[in-house]
């Protein structure tokens, strides 16, 4: 038995199937791989992928936050000439899907992030490579397309933090994506209660022989959360000495606030993820799509903005772009695909999300890009 079916064997019992070689007969949209996701994952892990931080409020909002919106149909419009090209600080880019930096990937196909990363090389998409990632940041830029950028978290560290951007830079990624929202993740209820601990074969693989943290003593009447988790959280001066060291471009994820949108752009921040952390973060933040037009109004129109929290479909795509956001990542969706049928499953998954866009830009008279503004939309 290979390793890959070893790992597959470990990784399901008797009760959910085996990533499939082939797409799934009743796949009719992008949603459905959330639907076919449990059959394929353990409940454990289909809670940890499916849950945030703590109550789970603010998953639950990204997703109610597209239901606010609706979609103006156009007629008599020439859309012929459509497509979805899109720039994205200096780069060209086939369509505005990306996908997201989506941690320990093993926890739904024995392949990882390799696969999902051949599916973008596939399908023309960016793709945005976790630290936490349990392949090699080489390995997957080995497999992925030209359009690659590195997600980084700030190390304990900071020989460590920049031996991961020179890693990054030498392996071709693009730009760094400073994660700046999650100094502290609350664990979620539901992948509590469902038992779900981290496997021993998912370890961020990037990381490898990196020194452990320093350990901290806190002293009498010092709080475990000030003093203790937030020590090593980032500061403005760590933002400040990591632009200076950058041979990329740095984007800045996990904005809300249009107060930080503003400071990060005049700061030298080249573009900004509107995210909050797929729900990972603080529960109870607004969604990501209630905070993005804010976050557009307080920087220049012409600087670059991605989003990133709960696109399921081509019409959410849509309305994202339409409340400021230039392109969007794919976090869960791209896990999701990934259990049910590994690279070809994101690679079908993308498939779908474009043509489902590129259906609802039709319908509602916008040839690109540019044609999707606040004015396409109609709030309910």
């Amino acid at each position: 038995m290979d390793e890959a079916n070893r790992s597959t064997r470990t990784m399901h019992d008797a009760s959910v199937l085996a990533p499939l070689a082939q797409i799934p007969p009743d796949i009719r949209c992008a949603a459905d791989y959330e639907t076919l996701a449990p059959r394929f994952l353990p409940a454990p892990r289909m809670a940890y992928i499916a849950g945030g931080s703590g109550a789970g409020h603010t998953v639950a909002a990204n997703r109610v936050a597209f239901d606010a919106w609706a979609i103006w149909p156009r007629v008599l419009r020439d859309v012929t000439h459509g497509h979805l090209a899109c720039t994205l600080g200096g780069e060209d880019f086939a369509h505005p899907l990306l996908l997201a930096p989506v941690a320990y990937q093993r926890l739904a196909h024995p392949a990882a992030e390799r696969a999902s990363a051949q599916a973008a090389q596939a399908l023309d998409a960016g793709l945005v490579s976790s630290t936490l990632a349990t392949c090699t940041l080489e390995d997957i830029a080995a497999a992925a397309g030209p359009r690659r950028w590195f997600q980084l978290y700030f190390q304990p560290r900071r020989d460590a933090t920049l031996g991961l951007l020179r890693r990054a830079e030498a392996a071709g990624y693009g730009a760094v994506v400073v994660t700046l929202d999650a100094s502290i993740q609350a664990a979620s209820h539901t992948a509590l209660a469902a038992g779900f601990r981290m496997p021993d074969d998912c370890v961020p693989a990037n990381l490898l022989g990196h020194p452990a943290a320093p350990q901290r003593t806190l002293a009498p009447g010092h709080s475990r959360v000030f003093q203790g988790l937030m020590a090593e959280a980032p500061t403005l001066q760590d933002l400040d000495w990591l632009l200076e060291q950058a041979r990329v471009p740095v984007w800045v994820k996990g904005v809300l606030h249009p107060d930080d949108a503003a400071l990060l752009r005049a700061r030298g921040v080249r573009g900004l993820v509107v995210s909050n952390h797929g729900g990972r973060g603080l529960d109870g933040a607004p969604a990501s799509l209630t905070a993005l037009p804010a976050v557009r109004a307080a920087v220049d129109v012409d600087y670059p903005l991605l989003f990133d929290g709960g696109i399921r479909s081509g019409a959410d795509v849509f309305k994202a772009l339409a409340l400021g956001a230039d392109a969007v990542l794919l976090g869960r969706l791209q896990v999701y695909a990934l259990a049910v049928a590994g690279a070809l499953g994101v690679a079908h998954m993308l498939k779908l999300l474009r043509e489902e866009l590129e259906a609802t830009m039709a319908l509602a008279g916008c040839a690109t890009l540019a044609d999707i503004t606040p004015a396409t939309l109609a709030r309910l």
